[in-house]
């Protein structure tokens, strides 16, 4: 690793200055870069990368160019950021913190932390060994079973505990396992047989060197050594190749490859527990986390009084019709075989192995479990991961709780999740301001339908304010008897009212850190996040809250916004109104707002700027706010989201171009195709760039693509992209 310092002084000359930037570039070459110092650009606005001055901008160019990344984004001297720390790999640097002047200095302390070593679980782990795998004998021993006999007299719980221990008796039989030990030392994935034989012949024949140590068998080692390279280089492309094309299905498959060559945190890293101290042990973090996550639920009462409990009479299901055998064996066939097993243990590739033959099991199994409203206990048991956001990874509150269940309860998740949604969308129970996982209907949806009536409104020469609102911990806060009463109220069948009641009674869930489990823990509130019908249940628990409420309404899953036209003080007291009956509407179905999140944003150059409370607390104003991942100002300008949209492809690229050795075209094009491009088109027909220089931010990200190909490295831009397959890639997002 090389750690500079610089001091750039204000008026430093041009030659010194191009100097410095080439020395920067130099030492990229060397290996892993971190660049610290005064470098005195006051102009440059490091929250979009926009430079003020020519040097300014040579220097932003400079980093993007090489793919560098500069940390601090707080002032450090009076209101500009003067004090930078640059580096080639952003997980290197963590935990910056600008302090307080340092003895007389007028310049803050900068402070952060870098990591030097890879920290990786210590472990062994037994997973099935796929390779040597003989799922024919597996087939041909339940094609002998005869399920109904076997079925014969029981309820769910005892058909799905027969089924479970015969799959993994047979699994067990048939399918060895292998040791995995997660060391420093890791091999390298491209390492094959063919690599290893080289590498065999080289060891041996730097021994016979050793030992002889003649000019032949010198020249013999020279060979080897020749062909061990040549193989690893083969296997290198085969690998990258192979990736590439399969990096737009299986996208995991890259950044695993490109993961195993860098240093890398830790999912998890030491957390501070409720008494004030740093936990590093596994089982103890498990227990933290476990314990914040359920300390979040929300708690009932006893009986069904104090809120709405209109029940209709519903039918029961002929569950024949609702689940058949063929689309069972179809489940089956596209279960995603590269996600791990939940609780039961049963791996997905077994599953879709086996389709043809556990299909009728299933399928007796789903039918029972439909027309009794039974749930396995393995259906209602999940192992959490927590999934770290943002900020401080000391904190337990920064990560995401993400369940994993079984596969085969999602498979029947699955089927009732597309029957509800077919019976919803014929009687349009779901309200048209819900664009959250519903058919024909996505992120893109919600921008452009919302902002179109703001931008409109402000072309008219009205002011507008929207209030952006945020439910705290809205999927794990979800009152089951409240949901099921909505549920119900909308008219589904009766049964199939029991069978989610069922499945949401008596869940039991613990956290898993490193291989290490916490104790189990009951789930008294909430959806499942990482179920299947955990999303579509959260709708239709928040499908009303729309109902009596006077201005617009947009709603992504549990993304609130409002919006009304401001012209006076009573407008404002409407908006206002509608505000203190979403809170209402929050306190009566035992949801609650993050107060500190919600924000209004004030749109339009007359605008009166008018207060709104919520829970008694007056809201904050912003400036700008990240609305479904896209940046949306006062201004209704989009240079802050070009500049987003940039940083991120540029991360991609930076990825790649460290963590893929080849230049092949064929190789570096279709990952731009399926990793890059992606960042630059999500929602673009809502915040597509009109502005040269938001135009020439984008641009740049496939100037710096096209020039990782080889035999582009020296060519102009203009005629770059008309070399070999690449022509006609060069596009510029405008409307």
């Amino acid at each position: 690793m090389i750690i500079g310092v610089c001091y750039k002084p204000p008026r430093i000359d041009e030659g010194d200055e191009a100097q410095l930037l080439l020395q920067m570039e130099e030492a990229l070459k060397l290996g892993q870069v971190v660049v610290m110092g005064d470098f005195n650009y006051p102009d440059i606005d490091w929250s979009n990368g926009v430079a003020k001055s020519e040097k300014a901008s040579r220097f932003v160019n400079m980093l993007n160019d090489n793919f560098l990344f500069q940390a601090v984004q707080e002032p450090t001297r009076n209101d500009a950021i003067l004090d930078l720390v640059i580096s080639n790999n952003n997980e290197l640097i963590s935990n910056i913190c600008v302090g307080e002047h340092l003895g007389n200095s007028d310049h803050n302390m900068v402070s952060f932390e870098i990591m030097l070593q890879r920290q990786l679980y210590k472990g062994v782990t037994n997973t099935l060994n796929f390779r040597r795998a003989d799922f024919a004998s597996i087939r041909a021993s339940l094609q002998c079973v005869n399920w109904e006999r076997l079925f014969m007299g029981l309820d769910t719980e005892g058909k799905w505990n027969i089924f479970k221990t015969l799959l993994c008796r047979y699994t067990q039989q048939y399918i060895p396992l292998v040791s995995k030990e997660r060391h420093r030392k890791a091999k390298p994935l491209w390492l094959n047989k063919s690599v290893r034989v080289e590498v065999g012949k080289k060891k041996r024949a730097f021994r016979a060197f050793k030992l002889a140590g003649t000019a032949e068998t010198f020249i013999r080692y020279k060979e080897a050594n020749k062909a061990c390279k040549k193989a690893i280089r083969q296997a290198k492309i085969e690998m990258e190749r192979d990736i590439a094309a399969r990096s737009k299905k299986n996208p995991k498959l890259f950044f695993n490859y490109v993961n195993s060559k860098k240093m890398k945190q830790e999912g998890v890293g030491t957390l501070l527990s409720r008494g004030g101290t740093l936990v590093d042990e596994n089982g103890e973090k498990a227990e933290i986390l476990n314990s914040y996550f359920s300390s979040v639920y929300t708690s009932e009462e006893p009986d069904n009084e104090g809120f709405p409990c209109n029940m209709p009479s519903s039918s029961n299901l002929a569950t024949g019709a609702w689940v058949t055998r063929e689309e069972i064996q179809k489940r089956l066939e596209h279960v995603k075989v590269n996600k791990g097993p939940g609780p039961d243990g049963i791996h997905p590739r077994v599953l879709n192995e086996l389709s043809a033959v556990i299909a009728k099991p299933l399928h007796l199994i789903f039918q029972d479990s439909l027309r009794s409203g039974m749930v396995p206990r393995d259906w209602r048991i999940a192992n959490v991961v927590p999934l770290f956001k943002k900020g401080s990874r000391s904190q337990p509150e920064n990560y995401r709780p993400v369940s994993l269940t079984s596969v085969v309860g999602k498979l029947l998740e699955g089927v009732i999740r597309d029957r509800v949604l077919e019976y919803i969308a014929v009687h349009n129970t779901i309200s048209l301001c819900q664009h959250g996982f519903m058919r024909n209907r996505s992120c893109q949806t919600n921008l452009v339908a919302f902002y179109e009536e703001v931008s409109r409104n402000l072309d008219a020469g009205m002011a507008v304010d929207v209030i952006y609102l945020d439910f705290a911990k809205a999927f794990d806060t979800v009152p089951h008897r409240r949901l099921m009463i909505k549920l119900r109220n909308i008219g589904l069948e009766h049964n199939i009212c029991n069978w989610i009641e069922n499945w949401l009674k008596d869940r039991v869930q613990r956290v898993v850190v490193n291989g290490t489990f916490s104790n189990w823990t009951r789930v008294v509130s909430g959806v499942p996040q990482g179920s299947v019908l955990g999303p579509l249940l959260f709708n239709l628990f928040i499908n009303d809250l729309e109902v009596g409420i006077d201005s617009t309404v947009s709603i992504f899953a549990d993304d609130t916004k409002l919006c009304k036209t401001i012209s006076s003080m009573q407008d404002a007291a409407a908006l206002q109104s509608d505000l203190t009956k979403l809170d209402n509407w929050a306190a009566n179905w035992k949801m609650r707002f993050n107060v500190d999140k919600c924000k209004v944003m004030h749109f339009g150059r007359n605008n009166i700027n008018a207060n709104y409370l919520l829970n008694g607390s007056v809201l904050g104003v912003s400036l700008m706010e990240k609305d479904l991942g896209v940046f949306v100002d006062n201004k209704l300008s989009n240079a802050r989201q070009c500049h987003s949209v940039a940083t991120k492809a540029n991360k991609v690229l930076s990825c790649i171009k460290k963590g893929i050795d080849s230049r092949d075209e064929n190789i570096i094009l279709p990952l731009y195709r399926s990793l890059v491009r992606p960042h630059l088109e999500y929602a673009v027909q809502f915040w597509a760039p009109v502005l040269k220089k938001d135009i020439n931010e984008l641009e740049k990200v496939q100037r710096r693509a096209t020039k990782l190909v080889k035999g582009m490295e020296d060519l102009n831009y203009e005629v770059r992209p008309y070399q070999g397959p690449i022509k006609g890639q060069n596009y510029v997002l405008i409307p």
